[in-house]
């Protein structure tokens, strides 16, 4: 047995008959005496290593080896190696847990729910998918993944454009009444991510660059959602559900005798369906 003794708390990692490690922490009682031992179970053990990886990762990026990594877990390296064999068999663990777990499968439904409107369904879906990427972890391994030209990025963007980006222009268009495409036009694939990035980038100046926001969370999506439909209808001359209440706020925040979008959008016949 390894015991680090400290003054008021003792850690102790036990090598088990089968050869595994578990933790166990010692709190000090009155006169010393051992107050309370709890064993850390191998699944819980990982976990923790997922999680405080995730923290590495989002402090210090991916150029650290495993040796740093293993300090940062306060374990040594041969332990480390027991859970995983290397350090991109971890990246993709935390980039399962970190992106992918954090994606929900309502949200599939929810996109194409043709019984509501598309309006209604991207303010909700917004409003859920931003509480689940925005927070300083998420948005730091993202883009330190980016520079280091780790293979989290491009899944996730792949994820982004299959099952956020082509239903948005898909069920944008059977709304408007416009013909099916199957894939989507390139232009209207850009359109989209316009919106995605705008919305996205919201968390980038809070979470990142620790800006101060002009407005909540909830009306800058509504505000993104306005422009991007109202732009939308403009450019392919079709009509749109926006919201009765959408409106009112828009109308009271118009200028007197500002003149409509619609007078310096392309014409319909400039632009093919």
């Amino acid at each position: 047995m390894l015991a680090l003794r400290q003054r008021d708390l003792a850690c102790h990692f036990v090598r088990r008959a089968d050869d595994k490690f578990a933790a166990m922490t010692c709190e000090e009682g009155r006169g010393g005496a051992p107050l309370r031992r709890k064993r850390q179970t191998a699944e819980a053990r990982r976990e923790e290593f997922i999680q405080k990886a995730a923290e590495f990762f989002a402090e210090e990026g991916f150029g650290g080896g495993t040796r740093e990594l293993a300090a940062k877990l306060g374990v040594t390296q041969p332990l480390l190696y027991r859970y995983f064999p290397n350090k991109e068999e971890l990246i993709q663990v935390v980039y399962r847990r970190i992106y992918l777990d954090r994606w929900k499968t309502e949200w599939d439904a929810l996109l194409s729910d043709r019984s509501r409107p598309i309006r209604q369904r991207l303010q909700d879906f917004y409003e859920a998918y931003t509480d689940a990427i925005f927070d300083r972890a998420w948005l730091r391994i993202y883009f330190f993944s980016g520079l280091k030209g780790v293979e989290i990025n491009r899944p996730y963007v792949s994820l982004v454009e299959t099952r956020i980006l082509k239903r948005i222009v898909t069920e944008f268009r059977h709304e408007a009444g416009l013909p099916a495409r199957d894939p989507p036009a390139p232009a209207d694939m850009e359109l989209a991510w316009v919106l995605q990035g705008g919305i996205f980038y919201y968390g980038v100046r809070k979470f990142i660059y620790e800006l101060s926001v002009q407005e909540d969370k909830s009306r800058m999506i509504s505000d993104a959602l306005d422009v991007f439909l109202a732009g939308l209808a403009a450019v392919y001359g079709a009509k749109v559900a926006l919201g009765r209440e959408i409106k009112s706020v828009r109308s009271s925040r118009s200028p007197p005798n500002a003149r409509s979008p619609r007078r310096f959008a392309r014409s319909r016949a400039s632009r093919p369906e």
